[in-house]
């Protein structure tokens, strides 16, 4: 499978590592807003195919497609990527309002109904954590009964910086992009 990045910033970088993990699937192609951070970041993993045009990009010999870009983006994105027929994984979250959750939804079924049989999913990968695996184990066991579920999540930084210590070009939510983990591990 060929994959291509959109975003390649922290959480791109760690898909990509991961990705070099699992045989028969590569990152073949990089697309970002700035042409020479994008150049640069295709240089450093070797990859040739790169843009700043997601259409262009779309062009590409790919099947799938990993969205890491600004949250306020991933929804036309979405969209746009399914339209090409492409397999699409948006980070969290998935959108920033339900309306355009539900247009990448709808666009999946549309797309599906077309016969092109397209994944679309989001990243929710604070599920496999260790400590929610240990309490998500112990609940299914019968060894834990859930009465009350409370998180809470404490923002000491006052610069926005990416997971990486970089700074960040866009601005997080802290609703749509953190609370979103909770709603999940709840689930």
């Amino acid at each position: 499978m060929k994959v291509l990045m959109v975003g390649h910033g922290a959480f791109a970088q760690k898909h990509m590592d991961g990705i070099n993990n699992i045989p028969g699937v590569e990152v073949t192609a990089i697309c970002g807003r700035r042409e020479d951070a994008t150049k640069a970041a295709a240089a450093e993993r070797g990859i040739t195919q790169w843009g700043t045009d997601l259409a262009e990009c779309l062009k590409f010999d790919v099947d799938a497609v990993i969205i890491t870009s600004a949250t306020q983006v991933h929804a036309a994105q979405a969209i746009q990527c399914l339209k090409a027929g492409k397999h699409v994984q948006v980070e969290i979250p998935m959108a920033d309002t339900l309306v355009d959750a539900k247009a990448i939804l709808a666009t999946q079924q549309e797309m599906n109904a077309q016969g092109k049989k397209l994944v679309a999913m989001a990243g929710h990968t604070r599920r496999f954590n260790p400590s929610h695996q240990w309490v998500h184990k112990k609940i299914k066991a019968g060894e834990l009964k859930v009465l009350q579920m409370d998180v809470q999540t404490y923002f000491f930084r006052r610069t926005n910086l990416n997971a990486a210590g970089g700074v960040r070009s866009w601005t997080d939510h802290l609703l749509w992009h953190h609370a979103c983990h909770t709603v999940d591990l709840f689930q």
